[in-house]
């Protein structure tokens, strides 16, 4: 149908007109692609979180526990609810990690995986001093999505971090942030010390904890741990144990069920005694007979004539690190696997000494 416009425009052909429709209405298509937005609208920050998020998300799981209490009135044993966290799928073989805060004092633990199904679960071992623990499920194979692992040594502040947990009993939250601070410590539920600890502004708030927190590309680089809030809700200030740290101590938990620990075979004097006579690193009280101290000649305290104190080897360093309290002694401990010689500087009679000491 014409309307004798082609005609007003000087395109009396039909193949005239017919070409001039076309370029219409390219140019029509051209400006309507102009004034759309790009794709989904996602920017490529948001497009790598929902990644990120779809990706990791089904190694999450819920973790709920129970105690039982005897009722005053009935005098019944009743479960009542103990609390409840998050924790994430270390391996197919139903290997599950998440804080020790979360299940200390349970009877009873409920482990709900990403497709809701629940399943009983049982402490396979627990590191108190490192805020973590190994639970095991008997979940299939098949329902099991454990995390890849990334590499906390190579975190640096100011890069983009994930964070995925169930705050407050509402499951699979996601928040993102940065790395605020690297190297921070705080204390575990048993007073010790945890180190390297990552700082995060991601929102970590009660319920977040034994989550995972992730890199950009995926990767478990942390568990969150902790939150530093007087009103206890999120403050822009979270802390997350380094998966260099959970990459170390889980197998351990896995197999042993503890942290293994060399023995040096020391017993430490009394921290307050020793501040309070102004001396410096860790008084050995006792040497154990037979342990890899006593074998290096080390010597503890001694009582003198006069009813005094005789001090034998103060240890001052571990291997160049130089420690001023016990915690400071059992965290370089820590790092030593058996079959390893360790140096421990130390002050005896007004002399520094040097033991040599391999661990079996």
């Amino acid at each position: 149908m014409w309307c004798g416009c082609g005609e007003r425009l000087g395109l009396k052909s039909p193949l005239r007109w017919a070409m001039w429709v076309l370029a219409l209405g390219c140019l029509g298509a051209s400006a309507q692609a102009d004034a759309a937005p790009a794709r989904s609208g996602l920017t490529e920050d948001e497009a790598n979180s929902i990644s990120v998020f779809r990706s990791a998300s089904p190694a999450v799981v819920y973790v709920t526990s129970t105690a039982v209490r005897r009722d005053l009135f009935s005098l019944n044993a009743v479960e009542v609810p103990q609390g409840s966290g998050s924790g994430f799928v270390w391996d197919r073989q139903g290997y599950v990690v998440t804080n020790f805060h979360v299940i200390s004092g349970a009877d009873r633990l409920i482990i709900t995986l990403s497709d809701q199904s629940q399943w009983p679960a049982t402490v396979v071992g627990a590191a108190p001093e490192k805020d973590l623990a190994v639970l095991k499920v008997g979940a299939p194979p098949a329902a099991l999505r454990p995390l890849p692992l990334g590499n906390s040594e190579e975190l640096e502040v100011g890069r983009k971090v994930l964070a995925i947990g169930n705050p407050f009993g509402l499951d699979t939250t996601l928040t993102t942030g940065i790395v605020s601070a690297l190297g921070r410590e705080i204390e575990a539920v048993n007073d010790r010390k945890i180190r390297d600890v990552i700082q995060t502004d991601a929102a970590i708030n009660p319920g977040n904890s034994g989550g995972p927190l992730l890199n950009s590309q995926g990767q478990l680089i942390g568990v969150n741990t902790a939150i530093y809030s007087p009103s206890g809700g999120s403050a822009g200030i979270g802390f997350a144990i380094p998966v260099n740290t959970v990459k170390r101590y889980v197998p351990q938990l896995i197999r042993y069920g503890r942290i293994r620990r060399p023995v040096l075979g020391v017993e430490p004097a009394n921290e307050r005694w020793s501040r309070s006579r102004g001396i410096e690193g860790i008084v050995v009280a006792q040497v154990q007979p037979g342990s890899p101290a006593d074998r290096a000649g080390m010597r503890g305290a001694a009582m003198g004539r006069q009813g005094g104190v005789i001090l034998g080897d103060v240890i001052l360093a571990i291997d160049g690190r130089r420690v001023g309290s016990v915690d400071d002694m059992l965290g370089a401990l820590e790092e030593v696997d058996p079959g390893e010689t360790v140096v421990i500087r130390a002050q005896r009679d007004q002399r520094e000494r040097e033991y040599r000491i391999r661990f079996d």
